[in-house]
């Protein structure tokens, strides 16, 4: 059976790479000489994992990546006709409009015709409604994926405010994330903790909570997405930290993204930080306060793919913003385990600001510089937490924790919500 053949790669209107297939489920990125004559070498181009080099290397995880994760991979693949391991088809055939700025097709990528079909509001609604069984609403002139295990959609939002679908590969601006029936109250909480974010400086995507078809849902801006001045959406590079670190997340039944079963660890992206960012010392800062505010509003699901990083330049890389944080410690079914440890100490109950510290330290930060870091971040969450428009359960949550917190003992645990 012949090899299907490569896929371009292009970023920023240049084709630096190509992936070849050997086996469907095994992708392999190639730099092209463009790529070669004109960056330095050894540089993070595409990925932190793929350094720019003239040797092949294995692209595996960085592609796999990039597209839909557990059951919404096999509904699509299903639709598709193909292996839910089929990552090379899957990539042709969704790959125009990933995270990040890499544009993924086996033709270069011009502008079609009929870029987005504008929603109605009942066309949304039907939409929403169908997300179980049609995962990202993809259909034939798709050409996109996001990758994540919640039921979401990915929209474009027009001038007059309304949402539509992009179509084509065209860049989407916003990301819809419905609740997940399991746990009431998600979404709010999930949007609260977002709004705390954006008030400490953690995050800049802007935030809106609607129910549609009686489902609340959380629709948030892109920040791998910016508006241009002429109208149009450009794209900004990005990979979440499995992908930097070459850390398979399906690996050990899905547990591959958390630290205990082989994930990333927060000294590792520390170290990819320090060595490719172009301010270190501010970029372990916004890792320590991003830190501090996950353990502060109780969200142990914290992991691998749920921390990015932006290539704002080739061969630069910094913390990208906050986002899916939610305080699972008000959850008794979910996680009360840090997905990423610090200091060796993963309980959410018995972890304290020395220890963070001390992690700090792990990363050759300086230790006074993170005691100022971390308490500063609690004191501006609970100021943020008095004036937010925040759920009660989390502004009660986030105060006890915060105070706790800056009285340098353990953090404590949680209750159900209600």
């Amino acid at each position: 059976m012949p090899r299907p053949e490569p896929l371009g790669v292009w970023l920023y209107g240049r084709r630096i790479a190509q992936f070849t297939a050997p086996r469907p489920w095994i992708i392999q990125c190639a730099y092209t000489d463009e790529a070669l004559e004109t960056w330095p070498a050894n540089i993070p181009l595409l990925s932190c994992s793929l350094p720019l080099m003239r040797k092949r290397q294995d692209a595996s995880v960085f592609a796999a990546g990039l597209l839909p994760e557990g059951g919404h991979r096999l509904a699509v693949a299903g639709s598709m006709g193909v292996s839910v391991t089929d990552v090379r088809a899957l990539l042709g055939r969704l790959g125009r409009d990933v995270a990040g700025a890499a544009v993924i097709s086996a033709e270069a990528p011009a502008p079609r015709a009929g870029r987005f079909v504008p929603y109605t509001a009942e066309g949304l609604e039907a939409e929403v409604l169908a997300l179980p069984d049609r995962p990202l609403a993809i259909y034939d002139d798709s050409e996109l994926s996001i990758a994540g295990l919640q039921d979401k959609l990915l929209l474009v939002k027009l001038e007059d405010g309304l949402w539509a679908r992009p179509v084509s590969g065209l860049p989407s601006t916003h990301i819809l994330k419905i609740e997940d029936r399991r746990y009431p109250g998600l979404i709010e909480a999930e949007a609260s903790c977002l709004r705390l974010a954006r008030a400490v400086g953690l995050t800049t995507v802007d935030i809106v909570v609607e129910t549609i078809a009686n489902i609340p849902c959380l629709i948030v801006s892109r920040f791998d997405r910016r508006q241009e001045e002429d109208g149009s959406v450009s794209r900004i590079h990005q990979e979440d930290a499995c992908q930097a670190l070459a850390r398979n997340p399906d690996a050990d039944q899905g547990r591959g993204r958390y630290e205990r079963a082989g994930g990333p660890r927060l000294v590792e992206i520390a170290g990819l930080l320090d060595r490719h960012s172009a301010t270190p010392a501010a970029d372990l800062d916004q890792l320590l306060s991003l830190t501090t505010f996950n353990a502060t509003i109780g969200n142990a699901d914290a992991h691998g793919r749920n921390v990015s990083l932006l290539h704002p330049a080739p061969g630069r890389i910094t913390l990208a913003p906050v986002y899916d944080t939610v305080p699972t410690l008000l959850w008794q079914n979910l996680r009360a385990e840090l997905a990423m440890t610090a200091n060796g100490v993963s309980s959410l109950a018995a972890v304290k600001r020395d220890d963070l510290v001390a992690e700090a330290e792990r990363w050759h930060h300086d230790r006074r510089r993170s005691e100022r870091v971390s308490s500063d971040l609690a004191e501006r969450l609970l100021a943020a937490a008095a004036s937010e428009d925040l759920r009660k359960d989390v502004r009660d949550l986030v105060r006890a924790r915060a105070t706790r917190f800056l009285q340098g003992v353990a953090l404590g645990g949680g209750s159900a919500l209600a």
